[in-house]
């Protein structure tokens, strides 16, 4: 459903120059009724409420933070009222445009938090321009294919890719001493770097692997621990390396 809340505005915009936005702030606030501003806004937080539900379902496996679930219930409504503040179409094409530039410098995470983003933006965008029953729509269609997605793990491997890394000694000729360790417990390995650490008394292995969920991930470590002397392995996800995630 659309809402008449841009015509007279839209009119007057295309008679006048770029100056004449700015000049016309005052009649564009007029057209917006107590019953429009309620209206949009109150679904695009509705939407955005609903929203994080389906994201906590679609992760209650692998985990959430509860402040990306309130960022994802306010976004909406930011932007719902943004563009009701900016009252055109072609404001909330050039908002969309100006949200691409944005760099969110924070910790990288799963790429479905990224399109997550989108959607509340996307349907903040939608409520702000008075299509709220578009928005709602939106919302069902792509909230029911997530929740398929991922109750039937779509896209989903048997196999862990994971990092490897094994510290051995100095003086420890490591070609080829790992090899059949890694070649009973992983389906793939390949060695990626190797760094000295410790102000070089100790090498560092770091190996890419394939680990299958079936397998005994402690014996897999203490076999390779009696090849490298019981010095330190850490085996970890691809995503986790090198991050430091505080609770």
């Amino acid at each position: 459903m659309k809402l008449d809340i841009f015509g007279n505005v839209l009119s007057k915009y295309a008679e006048s120059d770029s100056s004449g936005i700015f000049t016309d702030t005052s009649s564009t606030l007029e057209t917006i009724t107590a019953s429009d501003f309620f209206l949009c806004v109150g679904a695009a937080l509705v939407l955005g409420f609903l929203i994080s539900l389906i994201y906590i379902i679609t992760h209650r496996k692998d985990g959430y933070s509860q402040s990306y679930v309130m960022t994802v219930i306010m976004l909406p409504t930011i932007i719902a009222l943004i563009l009701l503040l900016i009252n055109s179409t072609a404001g909330a094409l050039t908002l969309a445009g100006a949200f691409t530039l944005v760099r969110f410098r924070s910790v990288a995470g799963d790429p479905r938090d990224i399109a997550y983003i989108f959607f509340s933006m996307a349907t903040g965008v939608a409520c702000g321009i008075g299509y709220i029953g578009f928005a709602a729509a939106f919302f069902i269609v792509l909230a029911i294919v997530m929740f398929v997605l991922s109750e039937i793990n779509f896209g989903g491997s048997k196999s862990r890719h994971m990092t490897l890394k094994i510290a051995i000694p100095e003086n420890l000729d490591y070609q080829g001493v790992f090899e059949p360790v890694l070649n009973k417990y992983t389906n793939f390995h390949k060695l990626r770097r190797v760094k000295t650490t410790n102000f070089g008394t100790l090498f560092e292995l770091i190996y890419s692997v394939d680990v299958s969920d079936d397998i005994d991930q402690k014996k897999f470590i203490d076999e390779l621990r009696a090849l490298n002397g019981n010095m330190t392995i850490n085996l970890v996800f691809f995503k986790y390396d090198d991050k430091i995630y505080e609770g």
